[in-house]
């Protein structure tokens, strides 16, 4: 496993070195996987993709609170980050107190906000609308700290093998400044920042339906968030809620979701406005250099 990350990150390496190498990925009869740049017989075009997928719509509710006088939207946030909102209502008819324009908001974590009431104009005669939400975690009006992250890892030294704005897949708003680093499946991993565990998966299985596959986002004090993709399954040991300090254990690498082979995917992000966007960061020393003996080895 170890050696076939390597390989594969040296393929990568050279691949964004000459920006037009083509890699293939093979799977042979007996479900090895195998990456190279040579066009093996029924191998496919390797498509590097950058999605992330965060299911909140369990934890950012619009809520709809009907009572005598007419109807109280408002809206409900349970993570434990705070959430930018925003609520649109089209299609209006019959109702007073809807917003002409489109109201937005920041709600703290674990809590709750009316945005609107609606009446009839005509009692007589029943209201309508279609209501629209939009949100994004994190609070937008917080901007970043200059910060060296420590290495986010015990052991190595790893190496590199795709960095900002790669031409695989680090070129989308959320991961254009993400870092990929190979390692073996199992590595511990440790915050590179002390904050609040906001969001956290742990049980998807090799690909899944999760791009990310098993994932830990942590929420820092000036509103960024370090992101740690493609974890070991059921190796997460930290918890939504949860304050942790730089250089804590939070899981250990793996190969799960969107993943080429095992390795890290490190990016931190902010709320640009209704958008998470990556933001460029630097580590505390390189990459490639020897393991970061301050948060110790293993």
């Amino acid at each position: 496993m170890l050696g076939r990350s390597f390989v594969f990150g040296a393929l990568l390496l050279l691949a964004g070195q000459a920006n037009a190498l083509t890699i293939y990925k093979y799977v042979d009869k007996h479900g090895t996987v195998t990456y190279s740049d040579k066009a093996i017989p029924g191998a496919q075009v390797l498509v590097f993709r950058d999605r992330m997928v965060e299911k909140l719509d369990s934890q950012v509710k619009l809520e709809t609170k009907k009572h005598d006088g007419g109807e109280t939207l408002q809206v409900r946030n349970d993570l434990y980050a705070p959430v930018e909102v925003e609520l649109r209502l089209d299609k209006v008819v019959n109702a007073v107190g809807a917003p002409d324009e489109p109201i937005r908001w920041v709600l703290p974590p674990r809590s709750q906000i009316r945005l609107a009431t609606l009446a009839p104009r005509e009692a007589d005669k029943p209201m309508s609308y279609r209501p629209k939400l939009r949100y994004a975690m994190g609070d937008p009006r917080q901007l970043p700290l200059l910060y060296n992250y420590p290495l986010p890892w015990r052991g190595g030294p790893f190496r590199l093998t795709q960095g900002a704005n790669g031409k695989y897949s680090h070129f989308t708003p959320k991961g254009r400044y993400a870092m990929d680093i190979a390692m073996p499946e199992g590595t511990p991993i440790v915050a590179a920042r002390s904050g609040t565990v906001v969001k956290t998966e742990n049980q998807q299985s090799g690909r899944g339906n999760n791009p990310s596959g098993n994932y830990v986002r942590i929420l820092h004090d000036d509103g960024t968030m370090g992101v740690y993709l493609h974890l070991m399954r059921g190796s997460v040991g930290v918890s939504e809620g949860q304050w942790v300090e730089a250089g804590s254990l939070i899981a250990r690498s793996g190969n799960t979701g969107n993943s080429t082979g095992p390795h890290l995917h490190f990016v931190v992000q902010r709320n640009i406005g209704l958008a998470l966007e990556s933001i460029p960061f630097d580590f505390a020393q390189p990459v490639n250099s020897l393991p970061n003996f301050a948060v110790g080895g293993e």
